[in-house]
């Protein structure tokens, strides 16, 4: 570990940290474009054989960016998809990105830093940031805008130039170091410890985007919502959101363990897919899963839902569109079964149901969530934790779907359970 990032560590004081060097190299997570078309024609894409820790040169900072020390960060299904290489490889994104010139170049590499969520300390500010510091601790969101386009002044989600960081961009959170944007970053909540600080920004905004938000669904008080996947990082906190927004949350899981911990998490209703024949990534036919799930779901809360969350994709899409009540509410925010999606459209249109493609959220968005960490209102969807080091077998156990809630990963943290400076202000839900 370099003296800065000992320093860190130690508690250093603002001005200690911004007089120790910035090491040359750092340790990160990081994919190598020379292993781009390693799983050409292997069923079984493997992320342990691509995602390397290793050594990779620091960037210089733009203006406008952060340097942070990460404590902690966690793993997406973004990770996955990055260590895959599909639908394609990032190092496409990386090279897109890099064409635009100036300090995007930097982000044109033979390795790609990757994770799209971090908590740390702030360590280094670019000459035009003013709202942060060094010694300051943060989370990073993972919306990388551009603050001069006018789009994103209306909502960050919706410049041309917007980016998912970590994915779309270089130098993401699966590191010792990371470099964001200061439009990127929340004040770390007090009650929370790295890693369950780190385990909330992209699973936690997206789904309060996707749900609250009035870019979403617009959940109101005594709505039905059907979760997939109510056990995940997503619906974990999907669940929250509707259990103490006023809605009835109704999770489909698989297996008996998953369905406690969906229950934990709010759902006030769970039903195991394997008993509705969704057993694979392929779709069923809509009609016959949607009407077992619908009886499912009337004789456990007695009506249709109004809004489906929906991020499974390919295997699940065509039931959502079935099975969500007429006038309501299919939001998606993402496709881990497939992108290509097949639905009856006369249940979409003769029904007047809408669908509602949703991504990430902006910064109000995830300061709104914060807010309601930093109440205790919501809880983190950590369920497990691993060393930097082990990085991949963590990708792997979300690769296989092994994985409950969120997966954290120790970057700088020496161990779990650090991080906490502020009591909480209300009891967690339970």
């Amino acid at each position: 570990m370099d003296v800065l990032a000992e320093a860190v560590v130690a508690g250093a004081a603002a001005d200690e940290l911004e007089r120790l060097p910035v090491p040359t190299h750092f340790t990160a997570a990081h994919l190598r474009a020379e292993d781009a078309d390693s799983f050409s024609g292997v069923a079984d894409k493997d992320v342990r054989k691509s995602l390397h820790v290793g050594e990779v040169p620091m960037p210089e900072l733009a203006p406008d960016e952060v340097l942070v020390a990460v404590m902690a960060s966690g793993i997406n299904y973004n990770t996955v998809w990055s260590a895959m290489f599909e639908p394609m490889s990032t190092f496409s994104f990386l090279r897109h990105f890099g064409k635009r010139g100036g300090w995007a170049a930097r982000h044109d590499q033979p390795h790609h830093v990757i994770g799209s969520d971090a908590a740390g300390v702030v360590v280094r500010a670019g000459a035009g940031v003013r709202r942060w510091k060094a010694g300051d601790r943060v989370v990073v969101t993972p919306a990388y805008v551009d603050d001069e386009e006018p789009a994103t002044h209306a909502d960050g989600m919706l410049g041309d130039a917007q980016l998912a960081w970590g994915f779309e961009t270089n130098f993401g959170g699966l590191a010792h170091y990371c470099v964001a944007r200061a439009s990127q970053l929340l004040s770390k909540p007090g009650g929370l410890t790295w890693e369950e600080a780190a385990s909330n920004p992209l699973c936690a905004g997206t789904a309060y985007r996707m749900l609250v938000s009035d870019r979403g669904a617009r959940m109101t008080q005594g709505d039905v919502v059907l979760i997939w996947g109510a056990a995940g990082g997503l619906g974990a906190y999907a669940a929250q959101l509707v259990r103490h927004g006023g809605g009835i949350a109704v999770g489909v899981v698989s297996g008996e363990e998953k369905a406690e911990r969906a229950r934990a998490f709010g759902c006030h209703a769970v039903i195991d897919r394997t008993e509705l024949g969704l057993t694979g990534a392929e779709p069923a036919d809509p009609t016959v899963i949607g009407k077992k799930l619908g009886k499912r779901i009337r004789a456990a809360v007695g009506e249709d839902p109004h809004i489906v969350f929906e991020h499974v994709g390919r295997a699940t899409f065509g039931v959502s569109v079935f099975v969500v009540r007429r006038g309501g509410t299919v939001v998606t925010c993402g496709s881990s079964t497939g992108y290509r999606h097949e639905f009856d459209n006369r249940y979409l249109w003769m029904r007047l149901k809408r669908v509602i493609g949703s991504h990430g959220a902006n910064l109000q968005e995830q300061a709104a969530v914060h807010r309601l960490f930093d109440l205790g209102r919501l809880r983190p969807a950590l369920s497990t934790t691993y060393d930097l080091s082990e990085v991949a077998e963590a990708a792997r156990l979300v690769q296989t779907n092994r994985h409950t809630g969120k997966v954290g990963v120790l970057a700088l943290a020496p161990r779990p359970g650090l991080g906490v400076s502020a009591p909480r202000t209300a009891p967690r839900p339970r």
